[in-house]
């Protein structure tokens, strides 16, 4: 009896959370004909690193770099590869010391600026 009645308990209040999600018919949009909607974009954070070449590849468009600890992003030193574009790469070989900055985002870093 105590589960009939909390599912029809919850039934109600789902359907009613429902119903006030539709739209008010009776509000006035009178004048916003032209208004746009503000998106929401929101992008990491860049964190900084001084490391050193390992690897490039211009095929995959990423740099190998074995960096320092980069307490922005909470990472300890490692060895890893970051997105980069062609133009950044221009003057750079493996061994080289750099200092980079970079977003890291939903598993992948891309380097923003990068110099020796």
């Amino acid at each position: 009896m105590k589960l009939t009645l909390i599912a029809v308990a919850s039934t109600v209040f789902t359907l009613s959370l429902s119903a006030q999600a539709e739209d008010m018919p009776g509000m006035k949009m009178d004048g916003m004909e032209g208004m746009q909607m503000k998106q929401e974009t929101t992008q990491a954070p860049v964190a900084t690193a001084d490391g050193t070449i390992k690897s490039i590849d211009t095929t995959k468009h990423t740099v190998t770099i074995s960096h320092g600890a980069v307490p922005a992003v909470q990472w300890p030193p490692m060895t890893m590869a970051f997105s980069v574009t062609e133009d950044q790469l221009t003057g750079l070989t493996a061994g080289d010391r750099v200092s980079f900055s970079f977003r890291a985002e939903g598993g992948r870093a891309t380097i923003v600026s990068i110099k020796k």
